[in-house]
């Protein structure tokens, strides 16, 4: 297909094997290799299952491929450089292509090639599962913008239509997409798909710590002040939880999450020189942050968040938890008295210093026997389970006590067992 924008996807090449099937030429030349008509009603029956599609599955194609392919334009629309000029023009071109393309005559199809799914991929019912490739806010949003691109009257049309999409949820992978994680040896990025969606409702108690959770991610996405926040405290209380209900709160006001490893940090300089153009919001998230004394990567998190000579850029954050306030731990031969090391003194202000680079700091404490039974209370209420309080603070105590203590992970371990073993699940 003769495009000069939207030549990047992979979709292309299932777009153009439908093309061939209307080409006479490729129809009466067997050396032109055209595919089966029944190969490419495969193709798509295939990305209906792992991408979600659903309706028209043709619409959905050319859908799924103009709102995935990074180019010159639609990073220009996405970051609101492009309101006028040459590439609004240009781009007209492949439009006019993808909007003949929208009106296959699929019944035609069906007739010439007497098979009757053309029929069928006109109005797909999906079986009630998920994709495993978007989360289903992205499917919803495919789907939508799908009937709508269908429906344009013209090229330009399309394009409108098209750029309200990119100014709104970007394009490409960061723009369909909610969290990713570094991938190889290098500084490129993956998807994680289906993110669990929990909220800060969801985590019992910890009022405190989510509103200061909130309104720092609240003051970066409205471009305010915003620090790199930390979040330490025992194990099980919610910090983790509380990242991702942040990240489900905010992903339609264009925050992303990017989870780095230990062994990773030293590409964090490089992922923030690719992320700093584009039209998003990036929180860089490392958890159960603690280094071993050993452990020299530390040095690379703080160069990171000090900053160098071009520094941080506005649109990126990073937000840690783990299990410790001081993060990189120490030993007895960091004592300032210690013989080995006449500069001691030094080293263990480099040590602890890394504490001190996080603007907001936030505890998450083991819940008191009290607040515990709250949490107890609340998720019992939540789950159906109607049981008098005495008994069930007394089961929770024999839980705890038999497990890992008093925490928030804990009761919700205790609930998950009392429905499987009283109520059948």
């Amino acid at each position: 297909m003769d495009l000069i924008f939207y030549r990047n996807t992979e979709l292309i090449h299932t777009i153009n094997r439908m093309r061939m099937l209307l080409n006479t030429e490729y129809k009466r030349d067997e050396s032109k290799k055209a595919p089966s008509a029944e190969k490419v009603l495969a193709e798509l029956f295939e990305l209906a299952g792992t991408n979600g599609y659903a309706g028209n599955l043709w619409h959905c194609l050319l859908t799924e491929a103009l709102i995935s392919d990074v180019n010159p334009y639609t990073l220009s629309v996405e970051r609101r450089e492009l309101k006028s000029g040459t590439l609004r023009k240009a781009v007209l071109t492949d439009l006019e292509t993808f909007h003949r393309l929208y009106r296959i005559d699929l019944d035609a199809l069906e007739k010439e090639y007497r098979q009757p799914a053309f029929k069928l991929i006109q109005d797909y019912s999906t079986s009630g599962t998920e994709s495993v490739k978007y989360d289903p806010e992205t499917v919803g949003e495919l789907r939508s913008l799908a009937v709508s691109l269908a429906e344009a009257r013209d090229a330009t049309a399309l394009r409108d239509r098209l750029e309200e999409f990119y100014k709104e949820y970007g394009v490409g992978e960061l723009g369909l997409h909610k969290a990713f994680r570094i991938k190889g040896e290098n500084a490129d990025i993956a998807p994680i798909h289906n993110i669990e969606k929990v909220t800060l409702d969801a985590l019992v108690g910890y009022d405190d710590q989510k509103a200061q959770l909130t309104a720092n991610t609240e003051s970066f996405l409205n471009g305010g002040g915003a620090n790199n926040c930390l979040l330490y405290g025992e194990a099980g209380t919610g910090k983790s939880t509380s990242i991702r209900a942040i990240l489900n709160a905010y992903y339609d006001r264009g925050l992303r999450i990017i989870e780095v490893y230990k062994h990773q940090y030293r590409y964090i300089k490089d992922l923030i020189d690719e992320l700093r153009t584009r039209n998003y919001r990036f929180i860089l998230y490392l958890d159960d942050l603690s280094f071993e004394e050993f452990e020299v990567e530390y040095k690379y998190l703080k160069a990171v968040i000090e900053g160098g000579l071009d520094g941080r850029p506005s649109n990126v954050l990073i937000y840690a938890t783990s299990n410790r306030r001081h993060l990189v731990k120490e030993s007895f031969d960091d004592r300032p008295e210690s013989p080995m090391d006449k500069h001691k003194n030094e080293t263990v202000q480099e040590k602890i210093s890394l504490y001190s680079r996080f603007g907001v700091t936030i505890y998450y404490p083991s819940p008191a026997t009290k607040e515990f039974y709250r949490i107890v209370d609340e998720l019992a209420k939540r789950n159906g389970i109607d049981m008098p309080e005495e008994e069930l603070h007394l089961l929770a105590n024999r839980w705890e006590l038999a497990h890992s203590g008093l925490s928030g992970r804990t009761a919700q371990q205790f609930i998950e067992h009392l429905k499987e073993e009283t109520y059948g699940g």
